[in-house]
């Protein structure tokens, strides 16, 4: 059984969050930051496969990823499972339940994780006292909005093949700038998890990731992916990537 664990030994510093040196995020004024500072209550830990929220219930919780990986999905009464998007470090989680009240997709981990952990019914007094932060928020959920519609073109216009290069280009471009190290990216998809994105069967998706294996553009390695090209990969998804615009981070 995966586990979900509160983690307060292991809890990292607002100061000094990895993340923060990374150009790929806005710096925060100092008021700010001693706000979400003391916005954050702790940090949780997740296994791979943990399920951190269920569709249909309420949370007293916001969170941010701090680590791993993670996906947003729905399922049908017959348990067969769409996958909307995924998260990665620096991204916010569970805001739906916060603003509607209750969540409508479910939220798992791919990979173990650690998230940090904030109190939800201290939003409006994020919102009404700093209002950088407020925007923050918006921008975060209007960004999320902006990759549902690039995600649903995919699955509506493209081929196979175009779905399956763009949504490997799309989280290893992603991945870029979250790669503090250099270190070799490994998406940890499995081909399962690339069917339930894509809205193929597993036979379908299993033929599309060997064509593009077999053009030099990935490697599968087991339980997890390398792109070796992403502009090949880009140019067979016919997308020309994501912008290198600074982003929020709560």
């Amino acid at each position: 059984m995966s586990l979900i664990l509160p983690s307060a030994s292991r809890r990292v510093p607002c100061e000094q969050c990895p993340l923060r040196a990374l150009q790929l995020f806005r710096d925060f004024m100092p008021e700010e930051l001693r706000f979400v500072s003391s916005f954050k209550t702790g940090e949780m830990v997740a296994e791979q496969g943990a399920v951190i929220l269920s569709e249909g219930t309420h949370s007293a919780h916001l969170y941010t990823l701090l680590s791993g990986w993670a996906f947003r999905f729905k399922t049908l009464a017959d348990g067969r499972r769409q996958i909307l998007n995924y998260i990665l470090p620096g991204d916010l989680v569970g805001l739906q339940g916060s603003v509607i009240g209750e969540m409508e997709h479910s939220v798992e981990a791919l990979s173990p994780l650690v998230l940090c952990v904030f109190q939800r019914d201290r939003l409006d007094e994020l919102f009404g006292g700093y209002p950088g932060l407020g925007f923050d928020v918006t921008w975060l959920a209007a960004q999320q909005e902006r990759m549902l519609d690039d995600h649903l073109l995919s699955l509506g216009r493209r081929t196979a093949l175009e779905r399956a290069a763009y949504l490997l280009s799309f989280l290893h471009q992603r991945s870029l700038a979250l790669n503090i190290r250099r270190e070799r990216i490994e998406i940890p998809l499995t081909q399962q998890h690339v069917a339930d994105t894509l809205g193929l069967s597993i036979v379908h998706t299993n033929k599309t990731l060997r064509k593009l294996a077999g053009l030099g553009l990935v490697r599968w390695l087991g339980r997890a992916c390398e792109v070796l090209d992403l502009d090949g990969l880009m140019k067979v998804a016919g997308w020309e990537g994501l912008s290198e615009r600074k982003r929020p981070l709560i």
